[in-house]
């Protein structure tokens, strides 16, 4: 990392543990915060996270790595889970994962070349009662089809500027 990214991650962080207050209870709402601007938690903001919250950098990288939506991978502008469980998959989640898998080009668990659209897979999106069921950035969709999966890999591309594939 630049000298002038580091220093522009510490000044987001102490930002942060100056608006949420120092200390443990404040530690997933900053990572969050973190993954949220920057598509990743990288070991080097976990280390700043710690040494601003005065714990240890093991603690942090426990909390980053437990949670799926804090892992440290790097992630695209748009994140698109689906939900795996059997509900949803009585529901006709396959055929929107292969829709899904056609029209990104990559498979679940990979960031489309250009880095646009994160795939991955959710255990639970809580919306069992209207699966298929998929979380795209924070936006639930529910009674997903093959082809509104195709509407909203569009959408995630008109709203970045980028043409269709």
């Amino acid at each position: 990392m630049v000298a002038s990214q580091q220093e522009q991650l510490r000044a987001e962080i102490a930002e942060l543990v100056e608006k949420l207050g120092p200390g443990r209870s404040t530690l997933i709402p900053i990572l969050q915060d973190v993954k949220r601007r920057h598509h990743a938690v990288d070991g080097e903001a976990m280390q700043v996270v710690a040494d601003m919250l005065d714990i240890h950098p093991v603690e942090v990288y426990s909390v980053a790595s437990f949670y799926a939506f804090l892992h440290g991978a790097p992630q695209g502008a748009h994140v698109i889970r689906l939900c795996v469980t059997l509900c949803c998959d009585f529901a006709g989640k396959d055929a929107v994962a292969d829709a899904l898998r056609t029209e990104l080009a990559i498979d679940f668990d990979q960031t489309t070349p250009d880095g646009l659209v994160t795939l991955e897979w959710a255990s639970c999106i809580g919306m069992c009662d209207q699966g298929p069921a998929l979380l795209v950035d924070d936006v639930v969709h529910t009674r997903v089809t093959p082809d509104d999966a195709r509407a909203i890999v569009a959408a995630c591309r008109q709203a970045e500027g980028r043409a269709e594939a």
